[in-house]
């Protein structure tokens, strides 16, 4: 117990160390939100790294996934590191960061504003991104109750009270530098946590190749389906569904595509994508390959009491005290880096792109600070008390809500960003169709799982195969609507896309 409360009272002090060390950063909206967009390659990488694998991926995912997948739900793995990752700095890093310095925007409905001329598309993307951000942050808090009972048998509220106080804490204090910084931090006990806890566990049924011969065996007691230990496991077609959403998905989730706005410099693009995605290989990837020996720990009865976050945590209580601690400040650092990028995009997003445009109160640098600030905190008691009423009810709408945020932010947002850093035509009427599309769509999928009634066919009924057809079907819509639609004014775009093209002095 000693060694456990030591983990975490270090790991809590360094926290609040950097919020404090990073106040001068955080005077003005600039530096706040964005760092003064003069943040490096390796505090870029990491803090998009961070923001991407939350405990959600560690305790809820890779349970889930490992057990219906086994070790073929390392794919998912592979697919955020090169789709999530490697592809996302290529196609939208340099882009992202040219063209949101030439217009001046700070987040993503900033950028929908400006770039298709339009104050009501950038309130309305503030308001999908407040209401659907908040379920989705108060997921984060998910499996950590478990963990906690296993390590220090304390209630779980007390655990969510003192993480939500530690990261309000230091993005009040600091802003984005803080977060970025605290990230790097937590990236590194990610890589080194989730390396220890693989060797470990596989160590436990002795190693690897026995690992991989028993579960080769095993065979599901309700379906009698096996294949556990395959290249690509007993659903291939519902794999690749969790791959797309879960790795295209991140293009269109502004927490993620806003590190793009901070990078200091279009030379710190190209490094940055190295370390991304590396970084997700080893802590993605590690997280799914350990979840695929799931059911080597696990029992269906073990899963029918306690559901899929079960898993995870069953699969660790024999380590070593040490490792415990470990993994315990893995999953604080997992759930704290992400809590504190989307605390920080929905203030943000929600002060500047919707009470900045709606009052004029809201014009002075100074009331917008505050307000951010009052909002980080906001977001992070909602999100808390949603999450403890969660686990203490059954309340199943919460839980769905959770479900579709992330297919109903990459549904409505993907395809007219990467539009609009690309189509010179991309019209304002496509923009709304997505929208529209992507929240219909996910919201008939939330209602028609809570009443218990087949959303189109059994297969799109899953929120994660609804949100990959809404993503393609909006990649599709979006060119072909501005196609049939007025243009925008072209004079106004071509000065848009003049901050692609440079001027080269070459000697003779």
């Amino acid at each position: 117990m000693f060694i456990k409360v030591l983990f975490l009272c270090l790991f809590f002090l360094v926290m609040i160390g950097v919020g404090i060390y990073c106040r001068k950063h955080s005077t003005d909206i600039n530096g706040f939100v964005l760092g003064g967009r003069n943040v490096g390659a390796w505090l870029t990488a990491f803090a998009y790294g961070t923001s991407y694998f939350s405990a959600v991926i560690f305790v809820g995912y890779a349970g889930q996934f490992g057990w219906k997948f086994g070790m073929a739900s390392t794919w998912i793995g592979i697919g955020n590191a090169v789709l999530g990752s490697l592809l996302a700095w290529c196609v939208l890093g340099r882009r992202t960061r040219v063209m949101t310095q030439h217009l001046k925007s700070s987040t993503m409905s900033d950028f929908f504003g400006i770039r298709f001329n339009s104050k009501a598309i950038k309130v309305a993307s503030a308001v999908i991104i407040f209401v659907f951000l908040i379920p989705y942050t108060a997921s984060l808090y998910n499996g950590l109750s478990r963990l906690f009972t296993m390590a220090f048998g304390i209630d779980y509220t007390y655990c969510v009270i003192a993480m939500a106080l530690l990261t309000s804490a230091y993005v009040i204090l600091g802003g984005y530098m803080a977060t970025a910084i605290n990230d790097f931090i937590q990236g590194i006990i990610m890589i080194f946590g989730i390396i220890a806890v693989v060797v470990a566990v596989l160590d436990s049924r002795g190693g690897l190749m026995s690992a991989i011969s028993d579960l080769s065996v095993i065979v599901d007691e309700q379906t009698g389906e096996g294949g556990f230990a395959t290249l690509f496991g007993p659903q291939p077609l519902a794999l690749l569904g969790v791959v797309l959403l879960t790795s295209l998905g991140t293009w269109g989730l502004p927490q993620m595509v806003q590190k793009f706005y901070a990078i200091k410099s279009q030379s710190q693009i190209k490094k940055g994508t190295i370390i991304s995605t590396i970084f997700a290989i080893i802590v993605a990837g590690g997280c799914y390959f350990l979840g695929g020996f799931g059911r080597l720990f696990a029992t269906s009865d073990d899963v029918a009491v306690g559901g899929f976050d079960s898993i995870i945590p069953k699969m660790l209580e024999g380590l070593p005290d040490v490792l415990i601690g470990t993994v315990i400040v893995l999953v604080l650092s997992a759930s704290m880096s992400t809590l504190s990028s989307l605390v920080l995009t929905s203030s943000s997003s929600i002060t500047l792109d919707f009470l900045a445009v709606v009052s004029k109160k809201f014009s002075c640098e100074k009331t917008k600070l505050l307000s951010i600030k009052t909002f980080v905190a906001f977001f992070v008691v909602c999100s808390s008390v949603i999450a403890i009423v969660q686990a203490k009810s059954s309340v199943t709408f919460i839980a769905q809500l959770m479900g579709i945020s992330w297919g109903t932010l990459s549904g409505a947002f993907l395809a007219p960003f990467l539009y609009g850093l690309y189509y010179k035509k991309t019209t304002k009427c496509a923009v709304w169709v997505s929208f529209i599309l992507g929240v219909t769509i996910m919201l008939a999928n939330m209602i028609c799982n809570f009443v218990g009634v087949v959303f189109i066919n059994n297969f799109l009924s899953s929120p994660i195969n609804a949100g990959v057809a809404v993503m393609i079907i909006n990649l599709i819509l979006v060119p072909v609507v501005s196609l049939v639609t007025k243009r925008p004014d072209k004079q106004a775009v071509e000065q848009m896309f003049e901050c692609y093209k440079t001027t080269a002095s070459v000697e003779k």
